[in-house]
């Protein structure tokens, strides 16, 4: 019988393989761009000469926020055509254990909401490392530093200039999980049977409805706000869609999301932003092209 053995390299690799991921899929809110750049980071570190590498952590951090501030700098290009909103690629929650990650402590698993991955759309890319090695990852400044190629203290300014660009959008909402459950299938019921009045129950009155069809579905081409707009939206853009439409709570992003199928095929999933118990924001992801990742695991 032949036993598969892992080379050495491979073997360390492993060892960084989820918290790299992690890294890159916040940093680009794309699962698959971030699966390329820990491909891309596997491959330099076969090509590094381990002897000389003091710490694999700290040099492979390096490697994959540098692959990801040149890719996110060379997509803000990209970004200014691209039809409508832009919103991250979601990830099934189950996809995480498929990939290496098991539990993770509290901020962690918060800044994997779809809403704080929304959020890190408002810095740029050196911030946006920033700001995530020190307030989700925790490494010390000096490590920091060293992997963005910057002095601490101006890394100290970087955080605080990310930290007021953000303002009041880092604000925590500690909702549970079985509060999120519980108001996504009130939203989806409302929804699904034309419950108009139990809808604009659950929303906020200044509520964001945001959608990305990325121009391949429709979708509306500009944010909706207010509680009336969303709610008819919401309900003519349904109505639309039925009879063909199935709709499931499925766990995506680490929260309870609407998963929408038509025709058997996935159509979009929709994840609420929820304070209190009411529905603050409203992120919709029908563009086919951010669904591969998702229908790559049924």
């Amino acid at each position: 019988m032949m036993v598969n053995v892992l080379e050495p390299a491979e073997q360390i690799f492993n060892q960084y393989r989820w918290l790299l991921f992690s890294i890159a899929y916040r940093m680009l809110g794309s699962a698959t761009d971030a699966e390329d750049i820990v491909q891309e980071a596997f491959l330099r570190w076969l090509q590094a000469d381990e002897e000389g590498v003091q710490s694999p952590r700290a040099y492979l951090s390096t490697v994959v926020v540098r692959l990801c501030i040149d890719q996110l700098r060379s997509a803000r290009a990209q970004r200014e055509v691209y039809v409508g909103p832009w919103l991250p690629e979601p990830m099934l929650t189950s996809q995480q254990q498929e990939l290496g990650g098991g539990e993770e402590h509290v901020e962690l698993a918060e800044s994997l909401s779809f809403a704080f991955l929304v959020m890190l759309e408002n810095l740029g890319a050196l911030e946006r490392a920033v700001f995530l090695l020190r307030e989700v990852f925790d490494y010390d400044y000096a490590d920091i530093a060293a992997i963005v190629g910057k002095s601490e203290a101006n890394c100290r300014q970087i955080l605080h200039r990310a930290q007021q660009r953000l303002g009041q959008r880092h604000t925590r909402y500690n909702v549970s999980y079985e509060d999120q459950e519980r108001i996504t299938a009130q939203f989806m019921r409302a929804s699904t049977t034309g419950d108009m009045q139990g809808l604009l129950n659950l929303l906020t009155d200044d509520i964001v409805f945001t959608a990305d069809g990325g121009g391949k579905v429709r979708a509306g081409l500009k944010p909706v706000y207010g509680r009336d707009k969303v709610a008819r939206g919401t309900m003519s853009g349904l109505h639309l869609l039925l009879p063909g439409l199935q709709t499931r709570i499925e766990e995506v992003n680490g929260q309870p999301a609407i998963v929408g199928y038509l025709d058997g095929q996935l159509y979009g999933v929709i994840l609420l932003d929820i304070e209190g118990d009411r529905v603050r924001a409203i992120y919709a992801v029908v563009n086919p092209d951010k669904l591969h990742f998702i229908s790559s695991s049924r």
